[in-house]
C-alpha cells in the first residue's frame, strides 16, 4: 500500500509505496482509507513538540473509511461498515481512570497515528472497540474533521459548561466547529484570531461568532469561558485578562509553548485554568448525535496522500480555511 512515514523531528514525511497492509489482530478491523483529517497534533509530531512517537509510525488520526476484514473478536462493526478512527486508539480498561469513566487519562492509551499507525495510507488497523460510526449526512472528507477537531472542541465546551459568553482562540479546524456546536447551543461566541487576519475573521463571522478580532484584543463584553486552540502560551494571561471572576480558561491542545509569569491578579476571583487531554468513546458518541442535531459543517480543503507535506505546510502558516484533509 502508500503511506507517508515519519522520517524524524523536522524532518518531511516520506512517500512509500510498498508498504506493507497491516495485519489483523482478533479485536480488530481493517479500514480502507477514504479520507483522513491533517491535525495540529500531526504537525507537532513532525516538528519533534511530541518526542515519543513509534518509529517509523504512519501519521493521521482523524480517519473514515469502510472495514475491510474484522477479526474473530472484533465486535460492533461489519463488512462494508463506514467507520470513523479518532485519536484514542486503545487504553488498558482496569487502572483507576478508566474505570470511573476517565479513560482519556489511561497511562497505557495508545494512540493512533503517535504510537499507532495511523491514516496517512491506503489502509489502517484499528481496535473495533475505538471506532465510531459516522453519521449519514458526511462525505468522507467532511466528516474526517469531526474525529479530533470536533471533539477536542466538543469536550472543551463541555468543560466550558452552560455559560453564555464563549471565547475561542485561534480559529482554525477545531474552532470552525466548535463555533457552530456553542451557537447551537444558545452561546454567544467570541473569535480570536491571528492580528489582521482578515480573512479568518471573515470566515468565523459567516459560522456564527458574535464578535471576531485579534488575539491582541479585548472582546467588547466578559468572556464567562474562553477556549485556547492555538498552541501558543502567552494567550493565556489574555484570555485570563478577558474572563470574568468565576470564569474559566481551557487550554484545548496537546502542546503549547511555555506560559509566561502572569500576575495572580489574573487567577483571582475564582477563576480556573483547565486543560483538554484526549477524548472519551463517550465524548464521540454525545458528539457525533450533537453535529447531526446541529448540522454542523465542515469547512475542508483536500489534498492527494502524496501532498500531505503540502496540507502539513499550509497548517503551519495559517492558510488552511477550516481543515485539511488527506484522501488517498
Amino acid at each position: 500500500m502508500r503511506a507517508m512515514v515519519f522520517a524524524g523531528a523536522g524532518r518531511p514525511l516520506e512517500f512509500r509505496s510498498d508498504m506493507t497492509v497491516p495485519p489483523l489482530g482478533e479485536g480488530d478491523v481493517l479500514v480502507r482509507v477514504h479520507a483522513c483529517g491533517v491535525c495540529r497534533t500531526d504537525l507537532h509530531i513532525v516538528d519533534g513538540d511530541l518526542n515519543k512517537p513509534k518509529p517509523h509510525v504512519v501519521p493521521g488520526h482523524e480517519v473514515v473509511g469502510t472495514v475491510e476484514a474484522v477479526g474473530p473478536r472484533g465486535e460492533g462493526h461489519a463488512v462494508g461498515d463506514r467507520v470513523g478512527i479518532p485519536w484514542l486508539g486503545w487504553t488498558c480498561g482496569t487502572c483507576r481512570f478508566c474505570r470511573n469513566g476517565r479513560e482519556n487519562l489511561c497511562d497505557r492509551a495508545r494512540f493512533t497515528g503517535y504510537t499507532l499507525d495511523g491514516g496517512y495510507a491506503e489502509y489502517v488497523v484499528a481496535d473495533a472497540r475505538y471506532c465510531f460510526k459516522i453519521p449519514v449526512r458526511y462525505s468522507d472528507a467532511e466528516a474526517a474533521p469531526l474525529l479530533c477537531a470536533g471533539l477536542i472542541g466538543y469536550r472543551a465546551l463541555r468543560m466550558a459548561g452552560d455559560v453564555r459568553n464563549v471565547g475561542m482562540y485561534g480559529f482554525g479546524a477545531a474552532a470552525h466547529i466548535a463555533v457552530q456546536a456553542a451557537t447551537h447551543r444558545g452561546q454567544s461566541t467570541f473569535a480570536f484570531t491571528r492580528p489582521g487576519d482578515e480573512a479568518g475573521q471573515a470566515f468565523a463571522r459567516s459560522l456564527g461568532a458574535v464578535w471576531v478580532g485579534g488575539s491582541d484584543e479585548k472582546p467588547p463584553e466578559a468572556l464567562d469561558a474562553a477556549l485556547i486552540f492555538a498552541p501558543v502560551g502567552a494567550l493565556v494571561p489574555a484570555a485570563l485578562a478577558a474572563t470574568v471572576k468565576g470564569g474559566t480558561v481551557i487550554c484545548a491542545g496537546i502542546h503549547m509553548s511555555d506560559l509566561p509569569s502572569f500576575p495572580y491578579d489574573l487567577l483571582w476571583g475564582e477563576r480556573s485554568l483547565r486543560s483538554v487531554a484526549n477524548l472519551t468513546r463517550r465524548d464521540g458518541d454525545e458528539f457525533f448525535a450533537l453535529a447531526a442535531a446541529a448540522k454542523i459543517h465542515t469547512s475542508v480543503t483536500t489534498f492527494p496522500l502524496e501532498e500531505a507535506n503540502a496540507a502539513l505546510t499550509g497548517l503551519r502558516l495559517g492558510k488552511i480555511e477550516g481543515a485539511a484533509v488527506l484522501v488517498p
